[in-house]
C-alpha cells in the first residue's frame, strides 16, 4: 500500500497540491462509490479512512448502535471501482484547477517566458510551467510570428476562473511589458532608484518613457540607455526593433512636454489649464520632427503628459493672436492688460475664448459680466466665420487636387492604348496645363 502514499506525493508535487487534500479526496471519491453500490442516499452511512503511513485504506458502515461493520474493498466489483476512479479524477482536477488559480494570481503582471505551441485562430497558445496560457489577437505586437517551440516573453496579464479550466492571459502588448524589461535589464529600475514616471506606447511602433531618479548621483536616461546603449539595444532587439524614446521626468508640465517631444525642438510652450491644451511652438524645420510620422511623435507625447497638443509655428501663432486681438478690440473697455491675462491663461485664438465661457474672462482677467458677454460673443462670431472660410479653403483645395489629377490623366491617356510613349513636348504641354500657363485652367471636376 505504500505505493498509493508515493503516487500521492508524487501528484502532490507534481500539481503543487498538498497532499493531505488529495488524501481527503480519495477517502470521499471511495465512500461515494460505496454509497453508489448500495444504492445508499445517507451521507452519513458509509465512512473510509486512509492511514497517512501505509497507505492502507479502511470502509466501514456505521451501524444504529454506533458500531462499524468493515466492507472489503475487494469485494466491492468493478462498478463502485469506476465510481471511485470518476470523482477522483474530478477532485484532482478541481484541486489542480484552484492550485493553478491561486498560483497564477498571485503572479499577475509579472515577466514570464514560455514556449509557443501553436496558434488557435488568432490567438498563440504558449507552454508554461504546468499549464498553458494565451495570447490574444490584441495583445500580440503586430507584425509579430513565432514558430513552434520559439522562446516568448511576456508578462502575465490577467488569470481567470473560467468554470472548468483557468485561462491564463498573457501580453506583450501591454504598457506593463515594458516595465518589466526595464526591471530585468536596469538594476536601477528594479531597485527603484530610477523610476518610470509615465509611459505611452504604440506596440511594434514606438515607446516613449519619462524617468526620473531619486538619487542625484544617477543619471536617470544613462543608466536606462546603459554603456554604448548595451541595456536599451537589449530591450529593443526583444521587442523586434520597436523604437524607443526616453525622456527626464520634470514636475513642471513646460519642461516635461519640451522633453516629450524630443526630438524636435521645442521654442515655447503655452498652457490652457482651463481647456487641458498645449499650445507648443517650434521653427518650421522643426515641424516634421515634433508631428512624427503620421502624427506618432506628438500623439504619443500627448499621452506621455496628459496634455492635449496643438503644434504651431510662430507665424501660425501671430497670425491667431492678431484674429484674437482683433475681434476682442472691437468690445469698447478692453484693455492691453486684460489680452496679456488671456495669453496667459493660453487663450490664443477666438476659438478657445468660445470654448472657455464668461466666467474664467470675468475671475481671471476681471472683466465685467457685460464685457465678457460681448468679447464671448465677438469671438464666437469671428470663429465662425473663420470656420466658414478654412471649409471654404478645404473644398477648393480638394477641387483643386481633383482637376489636377483630372488633368494629368487625360494627358497621360492620350498617347494611345499599351505601350503608348509620351513625348517631351507632351510632358511640357501638360505639366503647363496643369500648372494653368497653357491657357484656361480646367474646371473642377464634379459628380
Amino acid at each position: 500500500m505504500n505505493e498509493i502514499i508515493r503516487l500521492l506525493d508524487h501528484l502532490a508535487r507534481e500539481k503543487n497540491v498538498d497532499r493531505e487534500v488529495l488524501v481527503q479526496d480519495l477517502e470521499l471519491a471511495m465512500v461515494s462509490a460505496v454509497r453508489k453500490h448500495f444504492a445508499s442516499e445517507d451521507l452519513d452511512e458509509f465512512g473510509c479512512a486512509i492511514d497517512r503511513l501505509d497507505g492502507t485504506i479502511s470502509v466501514w458502515r456505521n451501524e444504529e448502535d454506533q458500531s462499524r461493520t468493515a466492507i472489503p474493498i475487494e469485494k466491492l466489483g468493478r462498478i463502485p471501482a469506476q465510481t471511485f476512479k470518476q470523482v477522483m479524477t474530478q477532485r484532482f482536477r478541481e484541486n489542480e484547477r484552484a492550485s493553478l488559480l491561486e498560483e497564477f494570481s498571485k503572479r499577475q503582471g509579472e515577466l514570464v517566458t514560455g514556449l509557443a505551441q501553436r496558434y488557435e485562430g488568432n490567438a498563440l497558445i504558449v507552454q508554461l510551467d504546468r499549464t498553458e496560457g494565451f495570447m490574444p489577437k490584441s495583445e500580440q505586437i503586430p507584425g509579430e510570428q513565432f514558430q513552434p517551440g520559439d522562446r516568448v516573453r511576456c508578462i502575465l496579464l490577467d488569470v481567470r476562473d473560467a468554470g472548468a479550466q483557468v485561462k491564463i492571459v498573457m501580453s506583450r502588448a501591454h504598457p506593463d511589458f515594458i516595465r518589466r524589461l526595464f526591471e530585468s535589464e536596469v538594476p536601477e529600475v528594479a531597485e527603484r532608484t530610477i523610476e518610470i514616471k509615465a509611459m505611452a506606447r504604440e506596440p511594434g511602433f514606438r515607446t516613449k518613457l519619462a524617468v526620473s531618479s531619486v538619487d542625484s548621483k544617477v543619471d536617470a536616461v544613462g543608466a536606462c540607455v546603459g554603456v554604448r546603449g548595451s541595456r536599451i539595444r537589449n530591450i529593443v532587439d526583444e521587442l523586434g526593433g520597436e523604437k524607443i524614446d526616453i525622456v527626464r521626468w520634470n514636475e513642471s508640465s513646460q519642461v516635461l512636454l519640451s522633453n516629450a517631444l524630443k526630438p524636435a525642438e521645442v521654442a515655447e510652450v503655452s498652457l490652457c489649464f482651463e481647456l487641458g491644451r498645449a499650445t507648443i511652438i517650434v521653427r518650421e524645420d522643426q515641424l516634421s520632427l515634433a508631428i512624427g510620422r503620421r502624427g506618432q511623435n506628438v500623439r504619443l507625447a500627448a499621452r506621455l503628459t496628459g496634455w492635449d497638443i496643438d503644434i504651431l509655428t510662430p507665424p501660425e501663432l501671430e497670425k491667431g493672436l492678431t484674429v484674437l486681438q482683433t475681434a476682442v478690440k472691437t468690445v469698447d473697455g478692453v484693455t492691453d492688460e486684460m489680452l496679456d491675462k488671456m495669453g496667459a491663461l493660453g487663450m490664443i485664438s477666438v476659438f478657445d475664448v468660445e470654448e472657455i465661457g464668461e466666467p474664467i474672462l470675468m475671475e481671471d482677467c476681471g472683466m465685467p459680466e457685460e464685457m465678457a458677454i460681448a468679447v464671448v460673443t465677438a469671438c464666437t462670431e469671428r470663429a465662425k466665420t473663420l470656420a466658414e472660410e478654412m471649409q471654404r479653403a478645404s473644398e477648393e483645395a480638394a477641387a483643386l487636387k481633383a482637376a489636377e489629377v483630372a488633368a494629368a490623366d487625360a494627358v497621360l491617356g492620350s498617347g494611345g492604348g499599351d505601350g503608348a510613349v509620351v513625348t517631351d513636348a507632351q510632358s511640357e504641354s501638360a505639366a503647363d496645363h496643369i500648372l494653368g500657363l497653357g491657357g484656361s485652367s480646367p474646371e473642377p471636376a464634379t459628380h
